[in-house]
């Protein structure tokens, strides 16, 4: 049965229920991947295929909580990108994840602070209740906005096809946010997502001239 997206309406209402009563999950995915980002800090480089796979699971979190609040579209969206991103990870190197270039770093970084600190659907009148409780693994936007992030810190683990999914993906949802449910910022989502679309083109023409 194919799933039909719901109304604007609808899709607001269920993010926002998501991210104001999943705000302990929120934290934990902070706490998460505040501790990632330490042991990288403290020289912990995980294999490309090994980072790849982490990032799967804020995905296939999404997924279970938009199920959980009515929402089959993006569960069901979010499950097949989770298991295709996984798929294709399994075929990335087993060499350790390489840091990108200055240039580079600065779009990704700033892609991950949108990411971690969201400041769309959490209800609250504090601002930094936003940096240790935004929804990102638990509505679409802020999460693909910091795995793209991390993806561009990471040079797309050496793969243009696993980094393009990634990226078509934040194309759609950041359309989709700002053009059909007028949430402005998520322009972000999808400058990034164009940013890392460009690195996937750099990346297999690179690819191709080395070959030749």
């Amino acid at each position: 049965m194919v799933q039909t997206m719901p109304s604007t309406d609808a899709i607001l209402a269920s993010l926002a229920a998501v991210a104001n009563q999943w705000q302990a999950l929120a934290i934990g995915w902070h706490v998460v991947i505040g501790a990632l980002i330490l042991a990288m800090l403290a020289g912990w480089r995980p294999s490309n295929r090994t980072a790849a796979r982490i990032l799967t699971l804020p995905l296939f979190s999404v997924s279970g909580l938009a199920w959980a609040s009515g929402n089959p579209f993006n569960g069901t969206t979010f499950a097949f990108l989770a298991l295709l991103l996984g798929w294709f990870a399994t075929g990335l190197s087993a060499e350790r994840v390489r840091i990108a270039s200055p240039p580079v770093l600065i779009p990704a970084l700033l892609l991950v602070a949108f990411g971690w600190a969201y400041p769309h659907f959490l209800a609250t009148d504090r601002w930094t209740t936003y940096l240790y409780a935004a929804p990102f693994g638990l509505v679409p936007c802020p999460t693909l906005s910091l795995l793209l992030g991390v993806a561009l810190i990471f040079n797309l683990f050496g793969s243009a096809l696993w980094s393009a999914l990634l990226a078509l993906s934040g194309m759609a949802y950041g359309v989709v946010g700002v053009f059909r449910l007028g949430v402005t910022l998520d322009a972000a989502l999808l400058a990034g997502a164009v940013i890392l679309g460009a690195r996937c083109l750099s990346l297999t023409f690179e690819t191709s001239t080395r070959r030749r």
